[in-house]
C-alpha cells in the first residue's frame, strides 16, 4: 500500500513527517532520507496497532486531494510503500479459486512492481474494501 507523506522543515528543527491518511501518525528525521525511513517505520507501527485493535485500514487519497490543505502548503511530498503482508500480525494461509489467466496477470504485475502475489492481493482487497464502505 502506498501512503503519501508530507515532509516539513522549520528553522532550528529536524524534518517532520505527517501521514495525512493516518491521523495521529507522525515521524521525524535529521535529513529527508532519514525522515522517510522513520516515516515507513511509523506507518508500519501505526497500521499494526490498528490491525491488532481490529480497526479498518483507511483508504489512501491521492496527493492532489491533500496538497491544497493550508498546513501542507510549501511542504515536500513523497510516497512510502508498505507491504501489509510483512507486518507481524498473524497471517493465515488460504486456498482460493481464481482463473489461470487472472493468476498469471497477478503474478506478472506483482513481479513487475517488485511485490509478492500475496502482498498484491492483500493490498488490492484492502483498497477495494476501503473504497466500497
Amino acid at each position: 500500500m502506498k501512503f503519501p507523506i508530507v515532509i516539513h522543515k522549520d528553522p532550528q528543527s529536524d524534518f517532520s513527517v505527517t501521514v495525512p491518511d493516518l491521523p495521529g501518525c507522525y515521524s521525524a528525521g535529521s535529513s529527508v532520507e532519514e525522515a522517510m525511513i522513520m516515516a515507513k517505520e511509523a506507518i508500519e507501527c501505526h497500521i499494526e496497532g490498528m490491525l491488532l485493535d481490529g480497526e479498518t485500514i483507511p483508504g489512501v487519497a491521492p496527493i492532489d486531494e491533500h496538497k491544497d490543505i493550508l498546513e501542507y502548503k510549501d511542504a515536500l511530498w513523497a510516497i512510502i510503500e508498505v507491504d501489509l503482508t510483512k507486518l507481524s500480525v498473524k497471517s493465515k494461509r488460504v486456498n482460493i479459486t481464481i482463473s489461470e489467466n487472472l493468476l498469471q496477470m497477478v503474478d506478472h504485475y506483482a513481479k513487475r512492481h517488485g511485490e509478492s502475489r500475496s502482498g498484491l492481493l492483500a493490498q488490492a482487497v484492502t483498497e477495494y474494501m476501503n473504497s466500497h464502505q
